[in-house]
């Protein structure tokens, strides 16, 4: 029988991993040799353990899942990383492949997609759906975006996340604390957020900010 390759779990859900492990643990050609449910563990154990392939989810307890796919790609650049999200990949699979991801994968899809998406990973293949397929070749080959591109999509990487991270209720302090900047930098932040999405008050970018992520939630 030939060596099973590794698969290491990015996740702050318990019951996300425990079911990723039943999953992955079936395939013959795979296995799961550890877990973490925030940045710091992962990278830790991620450097002892040197796995074949990384599962990671962006929103990590205490720390950013696109920070650390960033850090990975400089500090374990042989581990292929594997976003699997419930955020909408429109607006997050760009980001994530240019960060330095290998794929994408939506919490809705079914178990089989996401076997075959670790499968191709394996063989050196990306992997995102067929509509992002699509929407890559139209951007890049066209050199145009979308008609529908929504404000959303101007802000950065970072400014995505302090935008997701005040509509999950974290107070200015806390969102700082999360991505290790300061406060000032927090605002700094925010204020460019108002700008790009046409907000006047910190009050409507917090309400439009919960709104946006309610909505992530129920997609």
């Amino acid at each position: 029988m030939s060596e099973r390759s590794k698969i290491f779990l990015v996740d702050d859900h318990p019951l996300v991993r425990e079911w990723l492990t039943t999953l992955i643990n079936q395939e013959s050609n795979l296995v799961v040799c550890g877990e973490a449910e925030d940045a710091q563990r992962a990278l830790h154990d991620i450097a002892a353990m040197q796995p074949n392939v990384a599962i990671v989810d962006l929103s990590l307890k205490g720390s950013s899942g696109l920070e650390l796919i960033k850090t990975l790609k400089t500090k374990a650049p042989d581990v292929a990383v594997i976003v699997l999200s419930m955020h909408d990949e429109k607006l997050y699979a760009e980001r994530v492949i240019r960060a330095g991801a290998r794929g994408y994968v939506m919490k809705r899809e079914t178990t089989k997609k996401i076997i075959s998406a670790i499968q191709h990973v394996l063989q050196g293949k990306l992997w995102v759906s067929d509509q992002m397929t699509a929407a890559f070749a139209e951007k890049f080959v066209g050199g145009q975006q979308g008609a529908s591109e929504s404000l959303i999509e101007h802000l950065s990487d970072r400014e995505l996340e302090v935008f997701n991270l005040l509509g999950r209720g974290l107070e200015t302090r806390k969102v700082a604390e999360t991505l290790n900047v300061s406060i000032k930098t927090v605002q700094a932040y925010c204020a460019r957020i108002k700008q790009k999405l046409k907000l006047s008050t910190a009050t409507e970018l917090l309400r439009e900010a919960i709104r946006w992520n309610a909505r992530e939630a129920d997609d």
